[in-house]
């Protein structure tokens, strides 16, 4: 069954980008499978219910099963995912900025980790994954986790201009200039990348090339009989050079290696991703 992507309460969508219900059925007969995932710029909370993932970080051997509910702050590192029988998920996907204004926490604190949920929002989340327990219904779900955004709204920080300047960036796959993006925010360069170290939780530029190169490794999941050399282009990148690049940077391999290892599984984890 593909993802189904649902469109937030509009009191919600300064801050949330979407939900997805992810439901993936594996054949009986099909052993694990194990897909690389590497770096978007979302930030999210993933609520896996009754099907908590496994993940294993780049460079690491174990696999690691992952907590009920997970948040994923600034994402840098490839890691690698294993799918069992099923994986049935609730992913939040939050506006550049998003994640900062409801939780309060510098993003940088987050950077390049995944945190049990429940260690941040306290008890409130912990009764949150007890009412998603009682159910296996997507759609279900998906309205007691929106339930439980619109409470925490009112505590929400406020929208700034910085917010709606990497909105822009993302829509374009982050080939913008950053004084641009600094005009845009009412904000001097120094001002806007301190800025962006709190509420996006890395320096501008390598945000900027994280989005680029998403739309890239997207575009590949999402079409793969497109050459390397037409991806390159639709996404942004003037030469071969810093194409391959960036691909070395946030999957560990050129993009060649990962032609293969996505052939290794029927699964394509980021293909309809809505950035």
């Amino acid at each position: 069954m593909p993802d189904t992507i649902y469109i937030p309460h509009p009191a919600l969508r300064e801050i949330v980008l979407c939900y997805t219900a992810v439901d993936v059925q594996m054949p009986n007969d099909v052993e694990p499978t194990i897909t690389p995932y590497p770096a978007t710029p979302l930030q999210s909370i993933i609520f896996y219910g009754n099907h908590p993932l496994n993940m294993r970080k780049e460079g690491m051997k174990d696999f690691e099963q992952q907590a009920t509910t997970m948040i994923i702050g600034p994402q840098y590192s490839r890691v690698d995912l294993m799918v069992n029988r099923c994986l049935k998920c609730i992913r939040v996907d939050f506006r550049p900025g998003g994640l900062f204004r409801l939780l309060g926490i510098p993003m940088k604190e987050l950077f390049d980790e995944a945190y049990d949920a429940e260690q941040i929002f306290g008890p409130e989340l912990k009764e949150l994954n007890e009412k998603l327990a009682n159910t296996d219904n997507l759609e279900t779900q998906k309205c007691i986790i929106e339930m439980f955004l619109l409470h925490r709204l009112s505590r929400a920080h406020e929208s700034l201009p910085f917010d709606k300047a990497m909105r822009l960036l993302l829509q374009n796959n982050g080939n913008m200039l950053i004084k641009e993006l600094a005009s845009v925010a009412c904000l001097s360069l120094r001002q806007f990348e301190r800025r962006c170290g709190e509420r996006i939780g890395m320096p501008p530029k390598t945000y900027a090339k994280i989005a680029r190169f998403s739309q890239a490794y997207r575009l590949r999941e999402a079409k793969p009989d497109l050459s390397w050399t037409a991806i390159a282009h639709s996404s942004g990148y003037h030469d071969q050079m810093h194409f391959i690049r960036d691909f070395k940077e946030f999957t560990g391999v050129v993009p060649t290696l990962i032609n293969a290892e996505l052939d290794n599984t029927p699964l394509r984890m980021q293909a309809r991703l809505r950035v």
